[in-house]
């Protein structure tokens, strides 16, 4: 594969949203360049007839039951944790807009 040119990896870092300096441009061209040749390697290897593998531990997927819970905190109590003032039910925090 050839090597990344500075053009490629300049708009690959501008879809990153990376700045990149000259020396970084270089060091990226040739690491990216490296890391698309192993993808290029792995793209040849002969996979027919190997099943899918979605998990190597062999465990699913293990949920626990919903529960409701009542012992929640009641609207005043919540409220009454607020540093802030309270107005109309509600905490009242300073404007947003000084």
């Amino acid at each position: 594969m050839p090597k990344l040119s500075p053009a490629q990896v300049r708009h690959i870092a501008k879809l990153a949203r990376l700045r990149l300096s000259d020396s970084e441009v270089d060091t990226f061209a040739t690491e990216l360049t490296a890391i698309l040749g192993y993808i290029d390697q792995l793209s040849t290897v002969d996979t027919k007839g190997v099943e899918a593998t979605e998990n190597v531990t062999g465990q699913a997927n293990s949920f626990r039951e919903d529960e409701i819970r009542t012992d929640n905190p009641t609207r005043e109590e919540l409220l009454s944790t607020s540093p802030l003032p309270i107005r109309e039910d509600q905490i009242q925090t300073p404007s947003a807009h000084g």
